[in-house]
């Protein structure tokens, strides 16, 4: 019977908070438009779980209890770790802000907190790592986002007896619900308060209670209390972006959406089936190999023309592309990544213009490539050749058609009574993305 009423409070809170009016302070709106003109950001999955060089879920998939994980700290120590250098190549990349891993499923803390002495602080290393990203994001103008696990395979607080992972971590005492809620909401304060400017808080996790294929449904079986924690952080910092990785559909209190290793609708990789907002900005995360965290084996890594052709598209559905980095347990980034970012910012540098602070064109990216757009010009990004002529319905007279690539003269047309636009497409195509510039 108390088991029964523990669940129904938990679903009577996740009503409250669904029903919860969130009204967005004129700091927040500012920080949405700045964050959709960005369209490009780094993603640092890295912590003790680095160590094990077998991706950011070692702990789970190896089923290592506490007793053992808990080593760890005895033995990371990322003495390489240059948050000059991590800034440098991104932005040298074009990138315009970085999500750094706070806190990951393993509840290890890159940060000095004052709530655990599971952290960064109490490894041979010893240093804040964070307060040094920090800084020098602060020093070369970039942005700095926080991911924050909502998932815990550590702490026995956690009400791990209803989650979906983390059952081989060894907790067998009763969680204490209450208690993992103080926790977050303390160690969100310290973020919030000590580490200057933050752009975003990025959560995940709310998908480990729930059932696994649920896509719709906000049910859990926890009360997240996202109405105060959500209020918690616009209250310390009203620019603060709010998102959480639960795919699903926005949450009241959430200022964009996410989509996981998807643009945004296309659901090719089956964890992003919600609906895509209108009113909010849109971000794909997405790995240039497979893990997240650095996995010595995974060496199946994207091109740069496919890396490339992936923020196209991103940009082509209004959206931004978090590209991920797994640096090494020494705080290196790998080479292969390094080598992909800096010719995909060789690339931005000539053709970022057609990315940065546009809109999704005025239909969806399609098999051919996609259409970004800047009021009344648009960026035609054909990103492979389909036939010998591209037709397009445009809303007004074209006033001029150019190839930015090349001064090549292109071939085109545009009827006079529906504005059908029609471009001959045998030109000699360039290897990566020929993009047509059009001003109506």
């Amino acid at each position: 019977m108390k088991a029964i009423a523990t669940i129904f409070l938990s679903l009577c809170g996740l009503i409250a908070s669904a029903q919860q009016v969130y009204t967005p302070s004129e700091e927040n709106l500012k920080a949405r438009a700045e964050f959709e003109k960005a369209r490009f950001g780094m993603f640092i999955h890295w912590g003790a779980s680095s160590s094990l060089c077998d991706g950011e879920w070692v702990m789970d998939s190896r089923k290592i209890p506490v007793s053992d994980y808990k080593k760890l700290i005895g033995f990371f120590d990322p003495e390489e770790y240059n948050p000059v250098e991590w800034v440098n190549i991104a932005k040298q990349a074009g990138m315009k802000y970085i999500t750094f891993i706070t806190r990951h499923h393993d509840s290890f803390s890159n940060w000095d907190t004052q709530q655990s002495d599971w952290k960064i602080t109490n490894t041979r290393y010893g240093k804040d790592v964070l307060k040094m990203l920090s800084d020098e994001c602060q020093k070369q103008d970039i942005k700095l986002c926080l991911y924050y696990s909502l998932v815990d395979w550590y702490r026995s607080d956690y009400q791990w007896e209803t989650g979906r992972t983390g059952k081989s971590s060894g907790r067998t005492g009763k969680s204490d619900w209450p208690s993992y809620i103080r926790f977050m909401k303390a160690q969100l304060t310290e973020l919030l308060t000590n580490y200057g400017p933050v752009t975003a808080i990025w959560f995940d996790g709310h998908w480990d209670q729930t059932s696994h294929e649920n896509r719709t449904n906000p049910q859990a079986d926890v009360d997240w209390h996202y109405d105060e924690i959500y209020g918690l952080i616009h209250r310390l910092q009203p620019a603060c972006l709010v998102a959480n990785n639960h795919h699903l559909p926005p949450f009241p209190g959430e200022d964009f959406q996410i989509f996981e290793k998807d643009l945004p609708g296309e659901n090719q990789a089956g964890f992003s089936g919600q609906a895509v907002s209108d009113k909010l900005p849109l971000e794909t995360c997405a790995t240039i190999g497979y893990s997240w965290g650095y996995n010595i084996k995974d060496n199946a890594y994207q091109s740069t023309k496919e890396l490339i052709h992936l923020l196209v598209r991103a940009a082509g559905y209004g959206g931004n592309l978090l590209l991920n980095v797994g640096p090494m347990p020494n705080g290196k980034i790998q080479p292969e990544h390094v080598e992909r970012l800096a010719q995909m910012g060789e690339w931005m540098n000539r053709f970022g213009y057609t990315i940065y602070e546009t809109g999704g064109g005025f239909i969806r990216p399609q098999s051919w490539g996609a259409i970004t757009q800047k009021e009344k010009t648009y960026y035609i990004h054909i990103l492979k050749k389909e036939g010998d002529t591209l037709v397009l319905d445009f809303p007004q007279k074209i006033k001029t058609v150019r190839l930015l690539n090349t001064d090549q003269k292109l071939q085109w047309n545009q009827d006079r009574k529906t504005k059908q636009f029609s471009l001959d497409l045998n030109f000699p195509m360039d290897e990566i993305d020929s993009i047509v510039e059009i001003n109506l």
